[in-house]
């Protein structure tokens, strides 16, 4: 009996490391994700409109003044408060079409690709479904039309590219000229519209972002052309 005390000692150290590793690795973890970029107060702003926005548990829904059978579901950046996309979204809808931005775990799209899969149950009235993100999230939302191409009627990409196996004609792809890590990565040229003097942060209100270039319009100005591009990209679409 004594001869198994050395080795419930080495299993009980071996224990105490590992519990210590993962403690550690937690606390990397949570220290990671609690630094983010905050919504402006312009995108804050956006919530206290009494008129057609509506927050259901991680979803706000922004919907247009005559009800809409197309609804576009975004996915905010990594690392980017979700609220940060209102004044965007909210330009949006004023074209006519619900836009539903998903807060995602831990403000990471990685976290839950299929978010959307929610959503669309929960909204069955829908018709016509986009997918929309930025960045990380735009790859996600790319993931996510790519594996369900036959609910999806459209994709949207605001500095990302197509990510998976979606059709390019399929998708609008908006990037700033200064984000040129996106401009090297396009291996496609249809439905591609490059914003002169943009940059990557500036598609939601979240304040500069690192080791993005500063940008050489205005954050309104780029969001007003990316919904400009939206509305002819959905436009055309639907009437085809």
């Amino acid at each position: 009996m004594k001869a198994k005390h050395p080795l419930r000692k080495r299993l009980l150290i071996a224990g105490g490391v590992l519990l210590a590793v993962l403690v550690v690795l937690a606390a990397g973890f949570f220290w990671y994700v609690s630094d983010y970029y905050r919504a402006e107060d312009v995108a804050l702003a956006v919530l206290a409109q009494d008129d057609g926005i509506e927050t259901r548990d991680n979803l706000t829904i922004l919907s247009p003044s005559v009800p809409s059978d197309t609804a576009i579901i975004f996915y905010p950046g990594a690392k980017v408060e979700a609220a940060a996309y209102l004044p965007l979204l909210d330009q949006i809808r004023q074209t006519g079409v619900t836009c539903i931005l998903v807060d995602m775990p831990f403000r990471m799209a990685i976290f839950d690709p299929n978010a959307a899969e929610d959503v669309m149950a929960r909204f069955p009235d829908v018709e016509h479904w986009y997918m929309a993100g930025h960045s990380m999230g735009g790859a996600m939302a790319s993931q996510f039309a790519a594996d369900h191409p036959d609910q999806v009627d459209g994709l949207i990409l605001l500095g990302a590219y197509i990510y998976g196996d979606y059709p390019p004609e399929d998708t609008l792809t908006v990037y700033g000229s200064l984000n040129q890590s996106v401009e090297d990565k396009l291996d496609y040229t249809e439905n591609v519209v490059e914003i002169q003097g943009g940059n990557h942060a500036q598609f939601g209100n979240y304040g500069p972002q690192k080791g993005d270039l500063p940008a050489e319009i205005s954050a309104q100005e780029q969001q007003a052309q990316t919904v400009a591009a939206i509305e002819d990209f959905i436009a055309a679409r639907q009437a085809a």
